[in-house]
């Protein structure tokens, strides 16, 4: 499978730039995650990728020749569909290229099986929960058997428990595609449980790409960092990101003085709540550390940080 290169991408809303892409390529035949916060230009780079978006200076290729609407499969965050039933609406695009009927029918078939709604196929697509429709969009997908995937936050808006079973379940749907994928996300836990690669975004620019445990384990910039969700404090020293859960109550070789604003216990975890030099900070809890209180002063050191730009 081939590589996807983007090259002198510019993307300007109202006079702002949305996002900047001088020149990226992404892997062939891996899955790729675009993190980053809203705003930062995840959603229109996957646009660009399609040809939704159209600047005569940009260029998108995958293995050298333009990106074509027959080269990719398309998810949208919200589900489209026709007031029909889920197996016309899958066969709906299988037609539009061309496919006969008796593989049109073995392709549903065949994804229907890997995205488990074998049981929805007479359905009225249009009136499924959130996470049957996101079933289908991803089956749509995967019917297409298109050389390029792309997904564009395709856990967003469901309910706790539905997006929990669906992420347990979308590393093997995403392997069914046997294509190179490209996945929007903001959010760190999918990036890692999905992605071989990663490519950070902030102010519409990439900060940080590579391999995605490279990327996660090692932020070089503060940016990035925060996206990825460690906690990035100053010191006299240098600037420095702590991962998510290295923080702890008392003292240590590296301490900070902490201002406790609330202590909570969800699901049996306990941590504390408060803020450094005005940086909001989660400190967990064991079952021998003292009660804190709203208002209380503290000394917590961070066991593990990585310098930071």
């Amino acid at each position: 499978m081939t590589d996807v290169t983007l090259e002198h991408v510019r993307v300007a809303r109202e006079g702002r730039l949305v996002l900047d892409v001088p020149t990226l390529t992404l892997r062939g035949g891996r899955t790729t995650a675009i993190l980053g916060p809203n705003g930062s230009g995840k959603t229109t780079l996957l646009r660009v990728i399609a040809g939704l978006e159209s600047e005569r200076t940009m260029s998108v290729s995958i293995g050298g020749s333009p990106v074509h609407t027959r080269d990719l499969a398309y998810v949208f965050q919200e589900d489209v569909f026709l007031r029909e039933s889920v197996r016309a609406n899958l066969e709906l695009g299988l037609r539009l290229r061309g496919i006969a009927s008796a593989e049109r029918h073995q392709r549903i078939d065949d994804a229907a099986g890997v995205v488990a709604i074998g049981h929805l196929l007479d359905r009225r697509a249009d009136r499924l929960s959130g996470g049957e429709g996101r079933r289908v969009s991803l089956a749509r997908a995967l019917c297409l058997r298109a050389p390029l995937v792309l997904l564009d936050e395709p856990l967003a808006g469901l309910d706790e428990g539905t997006h929990a079973r669906l992420l347990d379940e979308l590393p093997r749907i995403v392997a069914a595609f046997d294509a190179t994928t490209i996945l929007v996300t903001h959010s760190r836990d999918e990036a890692l449980r999905i992605a071989d690669d990663l490519v950070v975004l902030v102010d519409g620019r990439v900060r940080a790409r590579g391999e995605a445990r490279d990327v996660a384990e090692h932020p070089r910039v503060a940016a990035v960092a925060e996206v990825l969700g460690y906690t990035v404090l100053a010191t006299p020293a240098q600037t420095v990101a702590v991962p998510p859960g290295a923080m702890r109550l008392g003292g240590g070789r590296l301490e900070f003085s902490m201002i406790v604003d609330r202590a909570t216990n969800v699901a049996g975890v306990s941590e504390v709540v408060g803020r450094i030099a005005g940086v909001v900070v989660r400190v967990p809890l064991t079952d021998g550390d003292a009660r804190q209180n709203p208002g209380d002063r503290v000394t917590v050191h961070a066991t593990r940080v990585y310098g930071v730009e």
